[in-house]
Formats: C-alpha cells, structure tokens, sequence
C-alpha cells in the first residue's frame, strides 16, 4: 500500500476519533524521522506507522484487541503481509493477545523482524493521545493511567513494560548515529 492511500484510508477511518487521528499523525511523523537509519525499510514503517491504529475504528473492529483487527482489516483489504504484521504485532500487542486469548489469532501473522518491531513501537510510545510528543516511560505511565489494574491492557504493558522500553532505548541509541533526524517535534507530519 503507497503512502497516499495508507494516509486517506486511516484518516477515513479515524475521522470520527480526533484524539486517536492526532495521535496517529504523530507516530506517521516520529516514522519519518526514523527512516532514513531503517534504509529500505523506511517505507515499510512510515505506511505502517499512519495505519497502526485503525483497528479501533468501528469497520475494523472484530474481536476488540485493536492489533489485531486493524490487521486483519488491512489483510482483507489486499495489504501487504509485512505492513499487516506491523500493525498486529505492535508495542504490547502480544502481551494483549495473550491475556485475551488470542494468540492463535495473532499467529495468523508473521512476527515482523526485531529491529522494525521496535521502530513501529518507539513510534507509537513516543507519540501522546493528543499528537504531542512524549518519552516512553511517561508514555507507558498514562496508559496505565488511563486503563484500570482489571483492565487487560493495564496487565499487558505492565507486563510488557520492561520489553517495550528497552526496544525503545534501542531506537534511541540507534539515533545517536543519525544526528540529522532530531525527535523534537520541529517538523510536522503531513498528507503525503
């Protein structure tokens, strides 16, 4: 799927969730910055990045773990396997999956390679509902936050918590060699 048309169909899709459409704007924007040290496999991320959460939106929904239906969203609609399992597989999805059952459901797709996995989920966990930037530690501490300790996404990234930081530190540490791509927010994401 070309930029254009990953961009029109998450905003299509998300037009009724402003918060959710900022959010994702900003995780589009933090994948940009990241593409160049992601070599041709920048694309990949930043089409990956603007769709991540569609799964929250009522056309996708299915079995309620946002991960995996925006996948399986993607997947009836002919998208790459690689970008679908970008989206199913991103940040705590596997700890969700598995605390709701579901992890034959995320098996139906391929675990997407390490070093993608963490650029998708440094993207998302640098990203705040509202669009503005955030480090991931704050990140992780509103959503548990925001989710109860019964609620199963409160389990998940508390369990996952460790997990998705060092992948995020990794991001970050692969960042110190491309000084030219600052994650502070100076450029705006953009319709491609």
């Amino acid at each position: 799927m070309h930029l254009n048309l990953a961009y029109l169909t998450a905003e299509a899709l998300l037009a009724g969730q402003p918060q959710r459409w900022a959010h994702s704007q900003r995780v589009l924007q933090q994948a940009q910055r990241l593409a160049p040290m992601l070599g041709s496999d920048g694309d990949l991320v930043i089409v990956s990045a603007i769709l991540h959460d569609i799964g929250y939106a009522e056309p996708a929904v299915d079995t309620g773990q946002h991960m995996i239906d925006g996948a399986r969203y993607l997947a009836r609609l002919g998208t790459d396997a690689a970008i679908c399992s970008l989206v199913a597989y991103h940040s705590s999805s596997a700890w969700e999956a598995e605390e709701l059952g579901l992890a034959d459901a995320l098996a139906d797709f391929r675990p997407p390679p390490p070093p993608l996995l963490d650029a998708i989920t440094f993207c998302d966990l640098t990203s705040a509902p509202d669009g503005s930037l955030v480090e991931a530690g704050p990140r992780l501490d509103e959503v548990l936050q925001r989710y109860g300790p019964d609620h199963v996404v409160h389990r998940a990234v508390s369990a996952a918590r460790p997990t998705l930081l060092a992948m995020a530190e990794r991001i970050e540490r692969r960042l110190t060699h491309f000084p030219d791509q600052p994650m502070n927010g100076s450029a705006s994401a953009r319709n491609p």
